[in-house]
């Protein structure tokens, strides 16, 4: 079955059994197959923008920042010094973005597969897209997990804003993965990665939060809603070497002023 057909973009996927997301389309504005996916940019009747890999939608401009601002500033809140963040994946521009929104941060790295995706973003998506004109940043194309073979004790957060687990991405989600990001951290270092749905993955979580239990002394699971995301909402795991870690009590707390610039705040 076509995802597109009369004017409707449907989401399609093994991954959610029985069930897909819908949005009435008006255009599309970008379509390519780039050398790792198939990349989608598509005017929506009201959702704005949407942007979509293998036919799963990565995000929309009506709801992309509870995803953006939650995996980005949960982890550096709880965080004393989060001065050098690593960002994987991200290639929207959006978590880079919201990173740049924090004075504590200082430096950031973003390691993305695919620069298509970036380039892309650049064009069509400019509000996410806004962060990678940053002085803080350094961008480098090219594997993660091989990046942080080559980076090992330097980095402070890291946060891994993937796609699903199909495909490339499906290493995201193995205990070899979270070793690697271990070995990357510093002695107080923190991780937040994409951790699927409680509705749908319930199982890959679970196995998720065993195996990072066996690696960092803190592991807890965070969560918000995206009315466009599978079943309305999306995880994220968080694993923390400090043992004295609670991401349920932030270190950080925005002030007034840094509040104007979020909008999850809203709901």
């Amino acid at each position: 079955m076509d995802a597109l057909q009369n004017g409707w973009f449907s989401e399609l996927n093994d991954l959610w059994p029985g069930q897909c997301m819908s949005l009435k389309v008006t255009k599309v504005l970008h379509e390519e197959r780039s050398k790792y996916q198939d990349i989608k940019v598509l005017e929506t009747n009201n959702h704005g923008r949407a942007l979509v890999l293998d036919g799963v939608i990565q995000l929309t401009e009506s709801d992309e920042f509870s995803y953006q601002e939650m995996l980005a500033h949960v982890p550096v809140n709880s965080h004393p010094n989060p001065e050098n963040v690593l960002v994987i994946g991200g290639g929207d521009g959006g978590v880079v973005r919201e990173l740049t929104k924090n004075p504590a941060v200082k430096k950031i790295t973003q390691c993305e597969i695919d620069d298509r995706v970036i380039e892309i973003s650049k064009e069509y998506l400019p509000t996410l897209s806004e962060g990678f004109q940053s002085p803080k940043l350094t961008l480098h194309l090219g594997d993660g997990f091989k990046f942080m073979m080559e980076h090992e004790g330097e980095f402070d957060v890291i946060i891994t804003d993937s796609s699903d687990p199909v495909g490339p991405a499906m290493s995201l989600f193995e205990k070899s993965y979270y070793e690697r990001m271990k070995k990357a951290l510093k002695p107080d270092g923190i991780i937040c990665s994409q951790g699927e749905c409680l509705w749908l993955h319930l199982n890959l979580i679970k196995e998720m939060q065993d195996f990072c239990k066996e690696l960092f002394p803190v592991v807890d699971y965070c969560y918000c809603s995206v009315p466009t995301y599978p079943s309305g909402q999306i995880g994220f795991i968080l694993c923390s070497l400090n043992p004295e870690t609670n991401f349920n009590e932030p270190i950080r707390i925005f002030s007034d002023k840094e509040l104007e610039d979020l909008s999850f705040k809203y709901l």
